[in-house]
């Protein structure tokens, strides 16, 4: 009896499942299943996502011309749209190259670009990424982005990442404003820049760099965001000078916000301006709250935070962070704010997680605690770690948070103090 040849099973798998294995596989690797056999010699030239990176290429010394050359070959023998198409590479500065492929995709129903490039002489998009009418994923990094005047918008785009990219400011927003179905958007690594945000689907919002004013006109729907604000001279006095309410620009139309972070600078921006007493805003969903940096010598500044969870009726979880000195301690004012000003008749029904950090014991950060501790009924954990400059005070602390009442009994106080917890 002759050989019976075994059977090919992989091979013989639906097309579906075929192009799923050679997804998950590096491109590299994914080419070289040309060499399996006939079957496979040109199956990978119809997967519809092309990812990128370093590992594509090995021979160092030439590394830039080689991956020049695999990119350009694997997207000259690919067939078929290329719905994901990703290059990630700190090899690659700026070369005409892309140009060429940025140009076949789009033409190839392209639908999810990422543009990575190295450091160094920053990359122009060329005017044919703006033809890419089905992209609803879009993330540039280092480049120059500059829409022509005829461009309309991406109108299928849902999530649009720029990371130190240059750009005029009224360009953003107008890519911005034309994206109606924008859901995701992050900005990160500006300068000096003063933005307005127009976009009535948008669910999430991460903000990072040098903004010297933010307005979100139209976003009814955001339900998360993140910012970081970066501080320089010309925007402390931009800051001084602003008589508008940044409070109610940033977070006045926001209703079915769910979770906010706001880091470095967030709670100073927020505090500038007259807040109107008459207008009270209700975050009814807003559950996760995050605040850093938080200056508890600046009453501003604590207004804003009580401002916050007093009108979010079922935070779950408070995380806040200061950025007090220990030397300001004996010099605190206006401490009969707690006793006069502060919110009476709150109860934070749904508080179970406070997490305070860089704490100095100064006389307002332990009022805030008080009243936490005090207007928490199911509370199940405070924990509490002390800024690293502050050494001596750290006994104090301990007692005062030991002698505050407490409305639930489960309440924890977790006093984590270098590497040893402290538990009460």
């Amino acid at each position: 009896m002759g050989d019976v040849e075994d059977p090919d099973l992989i091979s013989d798998l639906p097309q579906s499942i075929l192009e799923s294995i050679l997804t998950r596989l590096p491109i590299r690797d994914a080419v070289r299943t040309s060499i399996l056999s006939s079957k496979w010699r040109y199956r990978w030239t119809t997967l519809t996502h092309l990812v990128f990176d370093d590992k594509c290429v090995s021979d160092r010394p030439v590394v830039e011309n080689c991956m020049i050359k695999f990119i350009t070959r694997a997207l000259f023998l690919h067939q078929g749209p290329i719905h994901k198409f990703h290059l990630s590479t700190s090899y690659l500065q700026c070369c005409p190259d892309i140009d060429q492929w940025i140009l076949f995709l789009s033409r190839s129903d392209i639908k999810e670009l990422v543009l990575e490039l190295g450091e160094g002489e920053w990359f122009r998009v060329p005017s044919c990424l703006f033809n890419c009418k089905k992209l609803t994923y879009l993330e540039l990094f280092r480049c120059e982005f500059d829409p022509p005047p005829t461009f309309k918008g991406f109108l299928c785009l849902r999530s649009l990442s720029l990371h130190q990219v240059l750009v005029a400011p009224e360009a953003i927003e107008s890519l911005i404003s034309s994206c109606p179905l924008l859901e995701s958007l992050a900005l990160s690594y500006f300068d000096s820049l003063a933005l307005n945000i127009h976009a009535p689907n948008l669910k999430y919002l991460c903000l990072e760099g040098e903004f010297t004013d933010i307005c979100l006109e139209n976003t009814p729907l955001l339900v998360a965001m993140s910012v970081a604000m970066y501080l320089n001279d010309d925007i402390a006095e931009c800051f001084e000078q602003s008589s508008s309410c940044n409070f109610i620009k940033f977070l006045g139309g926001v209703p079915r916000l769910e979770r906010l972070a706001g880091h470095i600078y967030f709670t100073k921006y927020l505090s500038i301006g007259d807040y109107p007493g008459s207008q009270a805003i209700a975050y009814s969903h807003l559950k996760i709250i995050e605040l850093y940096q938080v200056s508890f010598e600046d009453m501003k500044e604590i207004r804003v935070v009580l401002r916050l969870i007093t009108n979010s009726p079922n935070l779950k979880e408070l995380r806040v962070s200061g950025l007090s000195t220990a030397v300001a301690s004996a010099e605190a004012l206006d401490l009969e704010f707690w006793a006069k000003d502060c919110p009476k008749d709150c109860t934070f029904k749904q508080l179970k997680v406070v997490k305070m950090a860089d704490m100095s014991g100064v006389p307002h950060e332990m009022e805030f605690l008080k009243f936490l501790l005090v207007n928490s009924p199911v509370l199940e954990t405070m924990s509490i770690t002390p800024c690293v400059y502050v050494m001596d005070g750290r006994l104090n602390m301990l007692v005062q948070l030991v002698r505050f009442r407490r409305a639930s009994a489960e309440a924890e106080i977790i006093f984590t103090q270098d590497e040893t917890l402290c538990a009460s």
